[in-house]
């Protein structure tokens, strides 16, 4: 039985664009967002969905139970905003400092809408549907905390498939996505070498710190470049360097910080072991010390093969060829929809909906404070989600 849930969307489309500009004017930060709560429970009230809500962040489980057996499929929307002052000049724009600067607002309505779509369908629908709204994106995990309070317990098993929608400047109505990585694991480095301080114009009697974290910051560019495969590229950019606060000391110890992208679980694991090693080689040259620190924040993000192939196909059905793209390469930003696909094959798409009238190779980038998202395109992106959920229930 295929459906078609870009018109039965239509139908809603005021509602949506009122959800999304409601939530935009409205941008809530971080794991505690109780006004977004609020306002998805309005927005699914009446609809056949059991709902468990997050005990450490403000998180919604729906679960939509179909009449007949098959698969359990999750979609995913995550809720949170950013620490960014909007400038986009719309009339609908944040005022409180916040901004929905990624399109988490986006991607609230239109899980909301692929709910009301699949609800309506409920006596046909095979398998189970889980709505995961996700706060805490932005930095702070929030899909892993889900995990951890145990979302798969509250939809009844580990879901079958999972799949999210992600919107983003380009060509408008393009839906975009890749079998394989699609994007890099988010890691910091943070070393500091320890020395002994001094006066500037003696430094022979000091361990002058200052030196091995600069030989250290080149040092890991060559790094990269010598130690790592350009098929598994990696990006590695020193960020931060702190040391001292007078000119004429010599300071007991500097500071660096290194943002570091890896498109493997393999260059993830090699980087820390390598960067350690140079660090300590570098201080023990100067007759300093080391301390190094290595966090993994989000895992690299891979889509199953299989789940991608089936991700491309059911869009390219709905929307058309025209429409739906397979891209070469990942991107070097992160998400942490990686943490469910690491349990839950699925696929993670993009989808481009810059205003028209806007080039898409100019236009401002995801968490920029004049970042323009049409939200016209709220009925495709419920279509998108409802049709990847349904289609892949026939497929048992």
């Amino acid at each position: 039985m295929t459906l078609d849930f870009t018109s039965e969307a239509r139908a809603f489309a005021d509602d949506l664009r009122e959800l999304r500009r409601d939530l935009h004017r409205n941008p809530e930060v971080g794991l505690d967002l109780p006004e977004t709560q609020r306002r998805i429970l309005r927005a699914l009230e009446g609809l056949p969905l059991e709902i468990t809500l997050g005990r450490g962040l403000s998180s919604i489980v729906a679960v939509l139970r179909g009449a007949h057996p098959g698969p359990t499929v999750l979609l995913r929307g995550d809720m949170d905003a950013l620490p960014v002052v909007e400038a986009t000049g719309l009339d609908f724009a944040s005022a409180n400092g916040n901004m929905h600067a990624c399109g988490h607002d986006l991607h609230v309505s239109g899980l909301v809408g692929a709910a009301q779509l699949l609800s309506a369908h409920q006596a046909d629908l095979s398998g189970t549907v889980a709505f995961m709204f996700q706060p805490g994106e932005e930095g702070m995990g929030g899909a892993k905390i889900m995990l951890e309070e145990r979302m798969f317990e509250a939809i009844g098993q580990r879901p079958d498939a999972a799949y999210a929608i992600h919107v983003a400047p380009g060509p408008p109505g393009t839906f975009v996505t890749r079998p394989g990585t699609i994007m890099a694991g988010a890691n910091t480095l943070h070393v500091t070498m320890h020395g002994s301080g001094g006066h500037s114009s003696r430094p022979e009697d000091a361990v002058d710190p200052v030196r091995p974290i600069l030989e250290l910051g080149q040092a890991l560019q060559s790094m990269v470049t010598g130690s790592f495969s350009v098929f598994d590229p990696i990006v590695a950019q020193v960020t931060q360097l702190e040391a001292g606060e007078a000119v004429n000391v010599i300071p007991a110890s500097a500071k660096l910080g290194a943002s570091v992208r890896t498109l493997s679980h393999e260059t993830t694991r090699k980087f820390p072991e390598l960067a350690a090693r140079q660090a300590e080689s570098i201080a023990a040259a100067h007759g300093c010390t080391a301390e190094v620190v290595w966090t993994e924040q989000y895992p690299v993000t891979v889509n199953d093969g299989d789940e991608a192939a089936f991700a491309l196909a059911a869009l390219t059905d709905r929307f058309g060829v025209e429409r739906v793209v397979q891209v070469p390469d990942p991107l070097m930003g992160s998400e942490d929809f990686s943490f469910v696909l690491e349990q839950v094959p699925g696929a993670f798409v993009f989808f481009f909906v810059s205003p028209e009238g806007i080039d898409p190779e100019t236009a401002a980038i995801n968490h920029s404070p004049e970042v323009l998202f049409d939200d016209a395109h709220l009925p495709d992106q419920a279509a998108a989600l409802a049709t990847l959920a349904w289609e892949r229930s026939l497929r048992g």
